[in-house]
C-alpha cells in the first residue's frame, strides 16, 4: 500500500450535515482496502481565484494509505460530486 494526501475544497454554503456524509463514504471507500492516519478541516478558507464565481470554500485534508485502485474510486465520487469544488490526490513520497 502507499501513502497519499487528498485536499478536498468544499462548496462553503454546503450543509455540515451533507459534507459529513460525504466525508463518511470517502472515508468508507479508504477503509475498504486501507487506512486513514489523519483527517484535518481547515474550514472555510478563501480561494487565490474565483471558481464559479464563489470565492471561498470548505477545506479537508485527508492523510491516507490505501492501494492504486482505491485512488480511481475517490477520483470518480469526486468528480460526480455537485458539492466539491476541487480535489486532488496525491502519493506522498516514503
Amino acid at each position: 500500500m502507499r501513502k497519499y494526501e487528498a485536499v478536498y475544497i468544499f462548496l462553503p454554503s454546503l450543509e455540515e450535515e451533507k459534507r459529513n456524509n460525504l466525508l463518511d463514504r470517502f472515508k468508507g471507500i479508504i477503509e475498504e482496502e486501507g487506512s486513514i492516519s489523519n483527517i484535518d478541516e481547515w474550514g472555510n478558507r478563501k480561494l487565490a481565484y474565483l471558481i464559479d464565481d464563489i470565492g471561498e470554500g470548505y477545506y479537508v485534508l485527508i492523510n491516507f494509505e490505501a492501494k492504486p485502485e482505491v485512488i480511481q474510486e475517490l477520483n470518480r465520487i469526486a468528480k460526480i460530486s455537485d458539492s466539491i469544488m476541487r480535489h486532488m490526490i496525491i502519493k506522498q513520497d516514503e
